[in-house]
């Protein structure tokens, strides 16, 4: 028995922050973004809006287009480094909302690779054949952490959410193979330095804007390429297929740099290669899903294609996920 994503949603705020928007708030322009990050525009929440509404709303869609109750969810998953609040986790918080009084539920952070390392756990569950229906969700509010006096990171990351819904199936669809891999000593090259135990927050701590993400760009860059093509080649291998078997490559979607610089690496044409940042910028854990399920809407997955999904992220953390595409609403 192998797990298989059944059904598929996203959710993006309404509002659009475009790039001239950016160049009133820092020092940047349009050209300067696109030209580095391959981003036009990013959504932010609205006001009073939090990570938890945007898997709430994406797990609404499931359970609608699946046809199935909330009280057959056995287990919910979120991947986000900005739950709601510290605690109660935003799992909890999903599960209240939707009434899902069956399901057992917890977050996961992984940062970028939280929806890859939360798949992952999902399947095993279903693979164990104790639970039957598993909610995955990955999604971020970046824009709560977000300096907007640093032009190098602030352009970068937007709001979003997705998520799928695993199942049993005795067929050959199904998520084939995963690997996820953590190198801690990249710790202090992406990463929120207030906030947790190690540094509380103080007058002194906000003062000095370290409740903010900061980042090495140039080494996370030159990582990155490296995990998620790396990662994606060794599951490919190790399950006797090549760069020509894959129907579609859904990379985390951190930089058009990044991700071209690891299509390449693969082997990949541009028409293997899910693209979306453009107009969604880094949503950190809601990339995946969010391109899954707008790959799913626009045609682009059907029923026996391989996927690759690949993420890097904070941590060091990375990973990807071999999919044989099923039956998927």
């Amino acid at each position: 028995m192998q797990a298989t994503i059944s059904a598929v949603s996203h959710y993006l705020p309404d509002r659009v922050m475009t790039n001239a928007e950016l160049e009133q708030i820092v020092d940047t322009s349009d050209e300067w973004i696109q030209s580095r990050t391959g981003i036009l525009e990013r959504r932010v929440v609205a006001e009073g809006e939090a990570t938890s509404h945007m898997g709430i709303k994406s797990v609404e869609q499931i359970l609608q287009k699946s046809s199935t109750s909330a009280q057959e969810i056995d287990v919910i998953i979120v991947g986000t480094i900005t739950p709601d609040m510290f605690f109660p986790s935003t799992a909890a918080l999903v599960q209240d909302a939707i009434g899902a009084t069956n399901a057992w539920a917890f977050d996961l952070n992984a940062a970028c690779s939280g929806f890859i390392f939360s798949l992952g756990i999902g399947a095993s569950l279903i693979e164990s054949g104790k639970h039957k229906k598993v909610l995955v969700i990955g999604g971020d509010t970046m824009t709560s952490v977000l300096d907007y006096e640093d032009r190098d990171t602030c352009v970068l990351f937007g709001d979003g959410a997705g998520a799928v819904l695993l199942e049993p199936t005795n067929d050959e669809n199904g998520i084939v193979d995963s690997v996820m891999y953590t190198d801690g000593s990249g710790g202090n090259r992406l990463y929120m330095p207030a906030g947790g135990s190690r540094q509380p927050a103080t007058l002194e701590t906000v003062e000095q804007r370290l409740h903010y993400l900061k980042q090495d760009g140039r080494e996370v860059y030159k990582s990155a390429v490296r995990g998620m093509a790396d990662a994606a080649q060794a599951l490919l291998e190790r399950n006797n297929f090549s760069a020509k078997d894959v129907t579609l490559f859904i990379p985390h979607q951190a930089n058009k740099r990044i991700i071209d610089a690891s299509a390449e690496r693969l082997g990949l044409s541009k028409e293997q290669v899910f693209i979306n940042i453009d107009r969604v910028a880094n949503t950190t854990a809601g990339t995946i899903p969010i391109s899954l399920s707008e790959a799913v809407n626009e045609g682009r997955l059907l029923e026996g294609d391989l996927v690759v999904l690949a993420a890097f992220g904070a941590g060091f953390t990375w990973g990807a996920t071999l999919v044989r595409w099923g039956k998927c609403v």
